[in-house]
Parts: structure tokens; sequence; C-alpha cells
């Protein structure tokens, strides 16, 4: 089965487990997902993250994280979609939620946050908000 978006599926499948409080999301894995997985890790939003071979297939499982029973993403959107790309200049990066949110950048230099992009003056496409 081929995806017309597979970034947008693995936003879903995040957020679908958490409405349903699952401990994880198993998922097919790809370098672009794992860098993602990072951002998220390391900006506190999942416990962790690994790769499993299963069947020739290798699938990325993420370990979510709630705060007493809730969960920590309360929202993850996608910006930039297959059909309409946005991308932005490291001046006209967006602010989530007065900075309380992250937006995930993809830059020359790699997957990394706005905050990030900011600081080393790199723009790049908006992949999606987290907050």
């Amino acid at each position: 089965m081929s995806l017309s978006d597979p970034i947008g599926d693995m936003i879903a499948r995040i957020k679908n487990s958490q409405a349903r409080k699952h401990k994880s999301v198993k998922l097919p894995s790809s370098k672009f997902k794992i860098k993602i997985a990072e951002v998220l890790k390391d900006e506190g939003f999942i416990i962790d993250f690994k790769t499993a071979d299963e069947n020739n297939k290798i699938y990325l499982d993420i370990i979510l994280k709630y705060s007493y029973g809730n969960p920590v993403i309360n929202s993850i959107e996608r910006v930039s979609k297959p059909g309409r790309r946005i991308f932005s200049s490291a001046e006209s990066l967006p602010k989530i939620n007065n900075g309380l949110g992250i937006a995930i950048v993809s830059t020359p230099k790699g997957v990394m946050t706005d905050v990030n992009a900011r600081k080393n003056k790199l723009g790049g496409e908006i992949i999606c908000k987290v907050f």
C-alpha cells in the first residue's frame, strides 16, 4: 500500500493512539519519520522511540508520554502538505502559542525545531506544529 502523505499518516496515528490512551504507536519507518521522532523526544513530547524489523519491514515504535493521564501533545497538526508546500525564512518562522509549542522545520541542515532554525538563521519547509 502506498501512501501519498506518510508524514500526515504518522501524525494521524499519534493523535488516534493518544485519544485511545495507548502506551505506544507502531508505524512504518523512514529516515524522515525517525528525524521527526528525534525532535519530539528531544523536546519532551514523547518518552522514546525505537525501530524494529518484522518480516523484512522496518517499523517505528513510538512510546507516548502522558501527564496525570492526559497526553503531553495537546495538538499536532500538519502544516506543509504534498499538495501545498509551506516554506518560511528564518525571520518569518511562526511562534506556536507564544513560544509554548514548537514547529518542526525541515532545513538544509536537517530536521529541527523553529527555535533552533531561528538560532542558526535557517529557513525551510514547516512540517508540523506541536503544542
